[in-house]
């Protein structure tokens, strides 16, 4: 015979029989959360994979594309043509006292309808000074650090170029580095000619010097 129905010891036989229950008891607990946690309740069929998932309708799949890295820039607009470009030469005055250095600059104007870039670096910019059929001075000759600048021109919006200064020299590529020599006042008549973006300016900016 079994202890648990029969069992033996010096207290009675009660006793014995009361601990056994509570060890049974406590034994059958633990089976049941086991049981519990390898079988969940309410799992139906088992978990779904991926390919068994449903997507609520009217919700957007696709991965986001707003992120500043994936927004779309504005387009810059087309290249100037050279029929829409007129540059013009300008000079801060029109005639020059004594050892008052000339300001020479340009604009350049959009005459189409719908704005367009222009290249107006001073890589692509040059200023001519003539006396007559005499081409005195070039800003090419000696010119370095010469840069590229893409400019976005509106329509009927001229820009001016930044005035550069001139010393009232002769110049050619072999006077870059010595001391040139100057050219005739005392009334003496100039005029300035000017390109840019690939584009010849119109007419001439006259001057005198004294």
């Amino acid at each position: 015979m079994s202890t648990l129905r029969d069992p033996v010891g010096p207290k009675d036989r009660k006793v014995y029989i009361r601990r056994r229950l509570l060890v049974l008891a406590g034994l059958l607990a633990v089976i049941a959360v086991i049981v519990l946690v390898i079988v969940k309740p309410g799992g139906g069929d088992g978990p779904k994979n991926a390919e068994q998932v449903e997507v609520p309708e009217g919700l957007d799949t696709t991965a986001s594309d707003k992120d500043s890295g994936s927004a779309d820039a504005k387009d810059e607009p087309a290249a100037c043509r050279a029929g829409q470009l007129r540059i013009t030469p300008v000079t801060d005055r029109g005639d020059y006292p004594a050892g008052e250095l000339p300001a020479l600059s340009l604009s350049a104007e959009n005459t189409g309808e719908e704005a367009c870039t222009a290249d107006l670096g001073t890589a692509g910019m040059e200023f001519a000074i003539s006396s007559g059929d005499d081409e005195v001075w070039r800003s090419k000759d000696c010119q370095t650090g010469a840069e590229s600048l893409a400019v976005i021109l509106e329509p009927g919006k001229p820009l001016e170029s930044e005035p550069i200064t001139w010393d009232r020299t002769r110049s050619s590529t072999e006077t870059c580095d010595i001391t040139r020599d100057p050219v005739g006042a005392d009334g003496a008549s100039y005029h300035l000619k000017v390109t840019a973006a690939g584009v010849q300016g119109t007419g001439t900016a006259q001057f005198l010097l004294y």
